[in-house]
């Protein structure tokens, strides 16, 4: 292994544990914060690491080049949402919507790709591995939309988009880790149990909590008081 897979490797676990940590604990806590703060430095370099791989070796690993790309798309957008200073949407968050947009249009065009071959897949990937990245971009580049229609989010609004972000980054990285180009690491046994896949799945599971948390509090906010009540 060299020296560049192995710093990648460790820095994409260092992500996943931190990730996991900022998810499960209390949101804004000290501990929130530092597990966030450990979360997106280790994102950015693993991701940005992972997308230089899958340019040197896109025969085999042209998705890793995307899903890098895709992964700081996010982690940077969701950071960026709560910063003392994202009330309004700046040259940054153009320069990352223009990175989505980039991603998405090349994921497409690969799938498509993909598609018209026999094998039903291209450098090394099944279409549908490329089109359900493309969907992830595409939802954040909505997101975007909305960002720039409203000329900022506030309130439980930007911790959903800060969260959903910040989530789908961490899914991307620890499914590259588990069930991606990673899972090679792992004996055969394991990869043939589907233990692999519960990693996303918790994943998927805690970012749908947190998220309906956040809209019922929205509502019990929104909701009129009883006439008398302070």
């Amino acid at each position: 292994m060299s020296l560049f897979n192995l710093f990648h490797i460790l820095a994409g676990t260092v992500a996943v544990l931190a990730g996991a940590v900022a998810l499960c604990v209390a949101k804004g806590s000290a501990p929130h914060r530092l597990a966030g703060w450990v979360f997106g430095c280790s994102m950015l370099i693993t991701a940005a690491l992972g997308g230089l791989l899958g340019l040197i070796k896109f025969e085999q690993l042209l998705i890793t080049f995307y899903a890098g790309g895709l992964a700081c798309y996010l982690v940077a957008s969701g950071w960026l949402t709560v910063r003392p200073t994202a009330a309004v949407p700046g040259w940054r968050e153009a320069c990352l919507t223009v990175l989505a947009v980039a991603i998405t249009l090349g994921l497409l065009l690969t799938g498509a790709l993909a598609l018209r071959n026999e094998a039903g897949s291209a450098y090394g990937f099944a279409a549908e591995d490329y089109f359900l990245l493309a969907v992830m971009a595409g939802i954040g580049l909505v997101g975007d939309v909305k960002l720039y229609r409203r000329g900022g989010l506030t309130g439980n609004e930007r911790l959903e988009r800060h969260l959903w972000r910040m989530c789908l980054g961490l899914f991307i990285a620890a499914g590259s880790l588990f069930t991606g180009p990673g899972a090679r690491a792992f004996p055969a046994a394991v990869r043939e149990s589907g233990l692999l896949a519960l990693p996303e799945l918790l994943i998927g599971l805690t970012l749908i909590f947190w998220l309906v948390k956040l809209r019922l509090r929205s509502r019990r906010a929104a909701a009129p008081k009883p006439l008398g009540e302070p």
